[in-house]
């Protein structure tokens, strides 16, 4: 028998559980895969329940990417630290990480997704977002020594996420791209990057 009551504790509880099942989910089948009902069921609550939370899938998939980016940034500086790894290893091992996300717990909007998504966002919100996104961009050069000023970030954010969203758009929406040449595709971006990257250390 379904609950009829919840505190607000519980309430803020079963929230955080929707935010991170939700993002553990989309970030291991993708967000185009992972449903309403896979996030609600795996939590224990009823359709009706996850509405009164989040208005629509969009709304939910912006807090996952919140509750992603310091994981993200965690993972960033692990890389960096790492003695192992030589600078362009670390850089490198980053970046392709997020370019095969759903191998590796990242949820990577598509370009639909995107589009589907920031349609529905307030100004405001949109705004918050995007300082949020910069925030994030900025502190990831910081962790591989090189300096965010605002032209930087730019650059990396927009080098960074088409390789992202071109590796994850071949071959269903972008369909005169060459499917066969994908993965050679994004390993010739990701070492531009670097390369671009490397050029503005120190």
């Amino acid at each position: 028998m379904p609950r009829v009551a919840y505190s607000e504790e519980e309430k803020r509880r079963v929230r955080e559980q929707l935010i991170s099942t939700g993002l553990e989910l989309m970030g291991r089948q993708g967000i185009q895969h992972t449903t309403v009902e896979q996030i609600y069921t795996a939590v224990g609550i009823s359709r009706t329940f996850f509405y009164s939370f989040f208005p629509t899938k969009e709304d939910l998939v912006v807090e996952t990417l919140y509750l992603q980016q310091p994981r993200i940034l965690a993972f960033a500086r692990r890389l960096a630290g790492d003695p192992a790894l030589s600078w362009r290893q670390a850089f490198y091992t980053f970046l392709r990480a997020c370019c095969y996300g759903e191998q590796n717990g990242i949820a990577v909007l598509t370009v639909e997704e995107q589009q589907k998504i920031f349609r529905r966002l307030s100004p405001e919100s949109y705004a918050a977002f995007r300082d949020k996104q910069a925030l994030l961009f900025g502190r990831i050069l910081e962790c591989f020594g090189i300096r965010a000023d605002r032209e930087r970030i730019a650059l990396f954010t927009n080098l960074s996420l088409t390789a992202m969203i071109v590796r994850r758009a071949i071959p269903e929406t972008l369909p005169l791209f060459v499917p066969e040449a994908a993965d050679a595709t994004v390993e010739f971006q990701i070492n531009a990057i670097v390369d671009a990257m490397e050029k503005l250390r120190g």
